[in-house]
This record gives structure tokens, sequence and C-alpha cells, in this order.
């Protein structure tokens, strides 16, 4: 089967009501195509911008890392070196530990629902943060975590004295030329997601969709882009980029968990969890939303607005996976690892 052929079963069946779907081979161009439509009913195109969620930890991976290749910061220096007004708990954290879910921090902030509220700003945010600590000891497992990805996007902005939305924009975004923006789009229309759970769906507050959740500009899932900038971020850690110097990007796509066990939350917990400094790594997770076809050392990172995008440098192949309906409705899981093996499959045959 081809993939258009079971991308449009999916549409038929209600599973998805559209998909962008880009890949990349080798030094091929990018080819990027889009089928049907958005949550609104509105018709996706090559070059729609979705809220592509948490893979907006690639990108505050990629500015921190760039801070590290300058020498501004080191990898095992402590979070607290630099926030002096972090909770001392949290103080001792590395920025290794932040960067690949090893530090003990909650997968996201305790009162998270609670806060959401019109009035609500990064700011408020940022200082629950700053006074959230570690629910368990550092390095005693893999907990993916919002909350760690909050302390290095508040990092980001104490070093460069900007903004985290303008500092991950002159040192990722426009750099790489990628057409996006951490925060609510004035100036283009973002794809709506279908599926969209939790207490504030279908509200003037519900996550991904409201003008008032892309306002947060929330560092561990605020980035707007399209299919050709999701590529460009896992480009960016391949060894024909120079955003990173080779030594750096080596570690970056090492695991750099000790073995340990984790993830996000059941089913989605593995043994081992291998992550690298931002990315993803594959190994032998199952489930996962990409192709057991992919390397172990393939990387990537998966948004829960319903969006993939995986890299293996074995291979050269990378796939962004923009979908219009929310990952926690399973289409995924069940979908994903098929999807993505029919493009590997045509790409390598």
């Amino acid at each position: 089967m081809d993939i258009t052929t079971y991308i449009s079963q999916n549409q038929q069946q209600g599973i998805l009501p559209g998909l962008v779907l880009g890949y990349q081979y080798g030094y091929d161009a990018p080819v990027i195509t889009a089928y049907g439509l958005d949550g609104a009913q509105q018709p996706l195109t090559p070059d729609s911008v979705f809220p592509v969620a948490s893979i907006t930890k690639l990108a505050l991976s990629l500015a921190v890392l760039t801070l590290i290749d300058r020498r501004v910061i080191a990898l095992d220096d402590p979070i607290g070196t630099y926030l002096s007004d972090i909770t001392p708990a949290s103080a001792p954290l590395s920025i290794r530990s932040l960067l690949c879910h090893t530090s003990g921090l909650a997968l996201d902030l305790a009162d998270k629902d609670g806060l959401y509220a019109i009035g609500l700003d990064w700011p408020k945010l940022a200082q629950e943060c700053l006074i959230s600590a570690p629910v368990k000891p550092a390095w005693s497992g893999v907990q993916y975590s919002n909350l760690g990805y909050g302390l290095l996007g508040i990092l980001l902005e104490r070093l460069t004295g900007q903004g985290c939305a303008e500092a991950l924009s002159s040192l990722v975004l426009t750099p790489l030329g990628i057409r996006g923006l951490l925060g609510n789009p004035i100036d283009r229309t973002v794809a709506t997601i279908a599926d969209v759970r939790g207490r504030h769906r279908g509200t003037n507050l519900e996550t991904f969709n409201s003008p008032f959740w892309r306002s947060l500009a929330l560092p561990w899932g605020g980035l707007c882009t399209d299919a050709a900038g999701a590529l460009a971020l896992v480009d960016a850690f391949l060894p024909h980029s120079d955003f990173l110097t080779p030594t750096l990007r080596e570690e970056a796509l090492s695991d750099q968990t000790r073995g340990l066990s984790g993830g996000f939350m059941p089913p989605l917990w593995w043994n081992p969890s291998p992550w690298g400094l931002g990315p993803e790594l594959r190994g032998t997770k199952a489930p996962h939303w990409v192709s057991p076809q992919f390397a172990p050392a393939s990387f990537g990172h998966s948004g829960a607005s319903g969006m993939v995008v995986w890299a293996d440098e074995s291979s050269m192949v990378r796939i962004a996976m923009l979908g219009a309906r929310a990952a926690d409705s399973g289409w995924m899981l069940r979908h994903g690892p098929q999807i993505t093996s029919l493009v590997i499959n045509q790409l390598t045959q």
C-alpha cells in the first residue's frame, strides 16, 4: 500500500481529518504534501503552520547547546549558578539532567490546571517553575518534564537578556531559516487541532487552539511552525549541518540517561528510556509513534498536538508528520509506525 492510500483510508474512517507529511532523503530537498482538512474544516497546505507542542523542546535545546558551544555555560553546571532565585532543592540540578529529563522534576507544574485562566502569562509561569522542587532524586529515572524545560527557558532569558521567544528566534529559528514563532502568530493562520481534550475543551482557553494558550509562549511547547521548520530542527543535529560543533553534536545524540528506565507516563514507559541532550532516541521502545525500521540511534521528538519529527543519521531519512488531531486520541501510536514505515520504504527501495 502506498502512503496516499493509507492516509486516505485513515481519513475515510474518521481517524484523522488531515495531515501534512514532509520527508527528506540524503541531500535532496524536502517533499511536503498536505492531505485533507484541519480541525476547523479548513484545507491544509504544505506550508500550513501548526502548534507543534513539545517539538518546541528541540528548538530550545538547540538554543541551550549554542550557548554551550560558545562556552557561556557548561553541561554539568548547576542551574542554580545562573538562577539565584530558584528554590534551593532545584539549584544543584545540572543543565545536562534538565536536557535529558533525569533531573527528578515532575512532568508538569503541580497546579497546572488551576493556573490556566485569563491573566496568566509566561512571567507568572516562570515564577512557578522557579519555586517547584524535584519530586525524586536526580538520576533515579527518566521523567519527561515540561517543568525542566521551563527552567531552561528562564536560563536562556537570563543569559541573553531577551525574552525566551526573542532569544529562540535569534539563536535558532532565524539562523536555520525556520518560519516559526514561539507564541501566537499575528500574521498567519494556525491550523486548528481536532479532538483536544481536557477541562478547557471548547473554551477560549483551549490548549493548542486558543490565542490565549499560544500567547503564553511556553518554552516547553509553544512553538508554531510548518513541516519544513520541523525538518530543519532535526537537520541541525545531523553531521552535514554546522549548527553545532561535531563534539557537542555527537554528545547531544548519545544516550545521556545512564541506561535508566522511564518516559512520559504509562504506557509510554520504557526500560531503558534513552534520551539525548534534547532529542529523544528511538532505542527499542515499544509502543512508539515511529517505525521500528528507524535505527536505535535515530532521534527526534513528538508533540501532544499530534506531531512527530524524526531523523535517522544512518539512512539520512527525515520525516515530519503534522496531524490535525491531538495525540491523546491514540492515532499517533496506532498509525504513526505504519505511516513512517511507508515513507521509509518509498525512500529506500
